[in-house]
């Protein structure tokens, strides 16, 4: 017998069988992560049910209140999945950040933006997209919003699974408008608003990509195509920090501190303009130090970025807790106010239960599905190094500023996307300038063919028409899928 086991043929089967067993290991792990994750939520909606029967069980509408709880739940949960993508993705692509680093900063940071300067007031009905007046009763109401919470819940979860980025304030937007439809008719729709939201759809992206590749024009004209790098670096990489500074203080101003102070446009520019410069002098020195021993060449100026690339997507994500979460739960508090009121024309507070629900729903949906997307956005549009992401997420600061400045709706979702596109494009345009440029000094140079010419292209082109197409169906969808559950509940359950 102790012959046999010592048999190298025995040894072989032995490791073979060992083989088989690690391999159906790490299969079955596989295949049971996603089904975690979906335990996990499960149980988040769940005791979100239990929790709201428990604080509004004597109410009177108790079940509504539940159910909207666990809608909303549901819905925090997608938005983590997929909106908070678009300030991470970068920072990950560039690897200035791990996809864990990056999944704890931006569930610190979008907790604290939801719960410390989110919760703004909202108007009845999702911001004056319905009538007030035109949808009737508060029943009727109620019945819109939970559609329209349902609607957009569930598109997001089906643009993350096809790996879309979508925004998820126009989801809601469609779902109000949606239910506003079935409910009450085309009439009782504003539709000058949902012209501007349908022109952010091209405003938003476009903005953000020109203006991402501007910042790398000057990054490449000023300090990449310099003869000596560091030297360059140590007199722009303050200023450009320097700005980012100045447009996050503006941008937090405007965007994400609402509840707590109340800015105007010119005093916001004017704190940025104070904060920009206060920082520009501290970063000098700073620069001077870290560049000491760097070589002259591209990968030693990665490292001048990288803590301010961080930075600034940690300022992304609480800007972005702060805005589109309330916007997203928004259709909760709506309901919650009218199941205890039955008043449907004032504005609405949100209650701190339910940015309490939004916060914690988005941090499991990040940790939960966020991975996808954030590779997706990170990496697989086009390639990001600390530079090009520095140039995405500045961009993301300055458009919403812009466009306010403007009065222009903006999506942050398309903002954030459209400038990796624009990254993409202009490293693009950039690339054919110089073999142009190169060509014409050396005539007899080879040209590409067109099917090399098509691989090397820089931004994937799967991805930019499935992002588009998403982009583009996000309202009429959602708004497709509401006015459906609006016209079930209507029929089986109101």
């Amino acid at each position: 017998m102790n012959e046999k086991q010592g048999d190298p043929r025995h040894l072989e089967t032995l490791d073979r069988d060992l083989a088989r067993y690690s391999n159906l290991e790490m299969a079955t792990s596989y295949v049971s992560r996603p089904m975690v994750g979906l335990g996990v939520s499960l149980c988040f909606i769940l005791l979100t049910g239990i929790a709201a029967m428990s604080f509004f069980g004597q109410n009177s509408n108790p079940l509504i209140v539940v159910i909207a709880a666990c809608l909303g739940a549901y819905m925090a949960l997608n938005i983590g999945a997929n909106d908070v993508a678009n300030n991470m993705g970068p920072a990950v692509g560039a690897k200035a950040l791990s996809m864990g680093a990056a999944i704890g900063i931006a569930v610190v940071f979008e907790s604290a933006g939801a719960l410390i300067a989110g919760g703004d007031v909202v108007a009845t009905i999702a911001k004056g997209i319905i009538a007030p007046e035109s949808i009737g009763t508060a029943s009727v109401f109620i019945w819109a919003m939970m559609s329209a919470l349902l609607s957009a819940a569930l598109w997001v979860n089906l643009a993350t699974w096809i790996g879309a980025p979508v925004s998820t304030t126009h989801s809601v937007v469609g779902g109000v408008m949606g239910a506003g439809i079935a409910a009450a008719g085309f009439a009782a729709v504003n539709w000058p608003t949902m012209s501007k939201i349908a022109a952010s759809w091209v405003i938003s992206p476009v903005l953000g990509g020109a203006i991402a590749a501007m910042f790398l024009w000057l990054i490449k004209s000023r300090i990449i195509y310099r003869d000596d790098k560091i030297a360059a670096a140590r007199v722009w990489v303050p200023v450009l920090v320097g700005i980012m500074a100045g447009a996050f203080a503006s941008y937090l101003a405007l965007k994400g501190l609402k509840k707590i102070i109340k800015v105007d446009m010119s005093s916001a520019l004017a704190i940025g303009v104070v904060i920009g410069v206060v920082i520009w002098a501290l970063m000098i020195p700073i620069i001077r130090k870290q560049s000491v021993g760097l070589e002259n060449r591209n990968k030693s100026l990665k490292t001048l970025f990288g803590i301010p690339l961080v930075v600034s997507a940690a300022l992304l994500s609480f800007a972005h807790g702060a805005n589109d979460v309330a916007n997203a739960v928004g259709p909760l508090a709506a309901i919650v106010h009218a199941s205890q009121s039955g008043d449907i024309g004032d504005a609405i507070s949100i209650p701190t239960w339910v940015m309490i629900i939004g916060a914690f729903g988005i941090s499991f949906g990040l940790f939960l599905f966020g991975p996808k997307l954030i590779r997706m956005v990170g990496g697989q549009i086009t390639k990001l190094n600390p530079m090009r992401a520095y140039c995405v997420a500045l961009s993301a600061a300055v458009t919403v500023i812009v466009a306010s400045w403007l009065g222009l709706p903006v999506s942050s979702t398309h903002i954030a996307v459209g400038g990796v596109f624009g990254v993409g494009f202009f490293r693009e345009w950039d690339a054919e300038r110089r073999i142009h440029k190169a060509r014409l000094q050396m005539p007899d140079r080879p040209k590409y063919a067109p099917e090399e010419r098509r691989r090397r292209k820089l931004v994937r082109r799967s991805h930019f028409m499935t992002i588009i197409a998403a982009w583009v169906i996000t309202v009429p969808a959602a708004a497709a899928l509401s006015a459906i559950f609006f016209y079930l509940i209507n029929t089986f359950v109101a």
